[in-house]
């Protein structure tokens, strides 16, 4: 595709200052009518209500994880808007997010990605064509097809309750914390969390605590470090 040629007006929404002005300055210099930059969700409504964009980029931690609700709100106004959601997690799910949860016809993109512009291109005026045929959220790698790679191949091996567990882990909740909120003994638990680990291919050694590895992978995943 070729992403010079007339695109739709374009607000971009990331509460990462360098990576908010790096990505705008990008698509600018590529042709992108890009019509604001936001950094809080207060300058991202107003902004909106403004400048009425045509696609909206939002970066998934955005205000907190309130997506979602940033979304359907945008969506009441403007019932076409395309949006592309750029994420750091190979797997919402880690965030605790079902992808049926996500409005119809958003364009999810690794932010491992964005530095390839076509893909962005792609995923801007892929948002606006789902929109016709009612297309549900779908990851994108400028191919029409899913996005793959190692970590999402890997967390494809996971369940949902999985990763429920890994989340509460990463929390730092004992098996027995974790037990009360599942409501489940604390045997299945262990078992869970040794399913966790045969999956990542983590093995018990004294030198390390199995805990901690986990809770270690999970925080790349998700774009953080553990004392974020």
């Amino acid at each position: 595709m070729n992403i010079s040629t007339a695109l739709p007006r374009v607000m971009i929404a990331s509460e990462n200052a360098f990576e908010l002005t790096m990505l705008s300055a990008s698509l600018k210099l590529h042709g992108i009518n890009v019509v604001a930059e936001v950094k809080n969700q207060i300058l991202a409504e107003n902004s909106f209500r403004s400048l009425q964009p045509e696609v909206l980029i939002i970066d998934l931690m955005f205000s907190h994880i309130h997506f979602i609700q940033i979304a359907n709100s945008f969506r009441k106004t403007n019932p076409n808007l395309g949006i592309v959601l750029l994420t750091a997690s190979p797997d919402l799910r880690l965030l605790g997010i079902k992808e049926d949860e996500i409005p119809h016809g958003v364009q999810i993109v690794l932010k491992g990605c964005v530095g390839d512009l076509s893909i962005i291109g792609f995923a801007i005026d892929r948002s606006i064509d789902s929109l016709e045929i009612l297309q549900d959220a779908e990851w994108v790698n400028g191919n029409d097809t899913v996005q793959e790679g190692a970590p999402a191949a890997l967390l494809k091996e996971f369940t949902d309750i999985q990763v429920a567990t890994l989340r509460l882990l990463a929390q730092g909740l004992s098996n027995s914390e974790i037990a009360k909120v599942r409501f489940v003994s604390e045997k299945s638990v262990e078992q869970i969390v040794a399913r966790i680990a045969h999956h990542l291919h983590i093995a018990p050694e004294r030198s390390r605590n199995l805990r901690v590895a986990i809770t270690g992978e999970y925080f790349n995943w998700i774009g953080a470090s553990k004392e974020r």
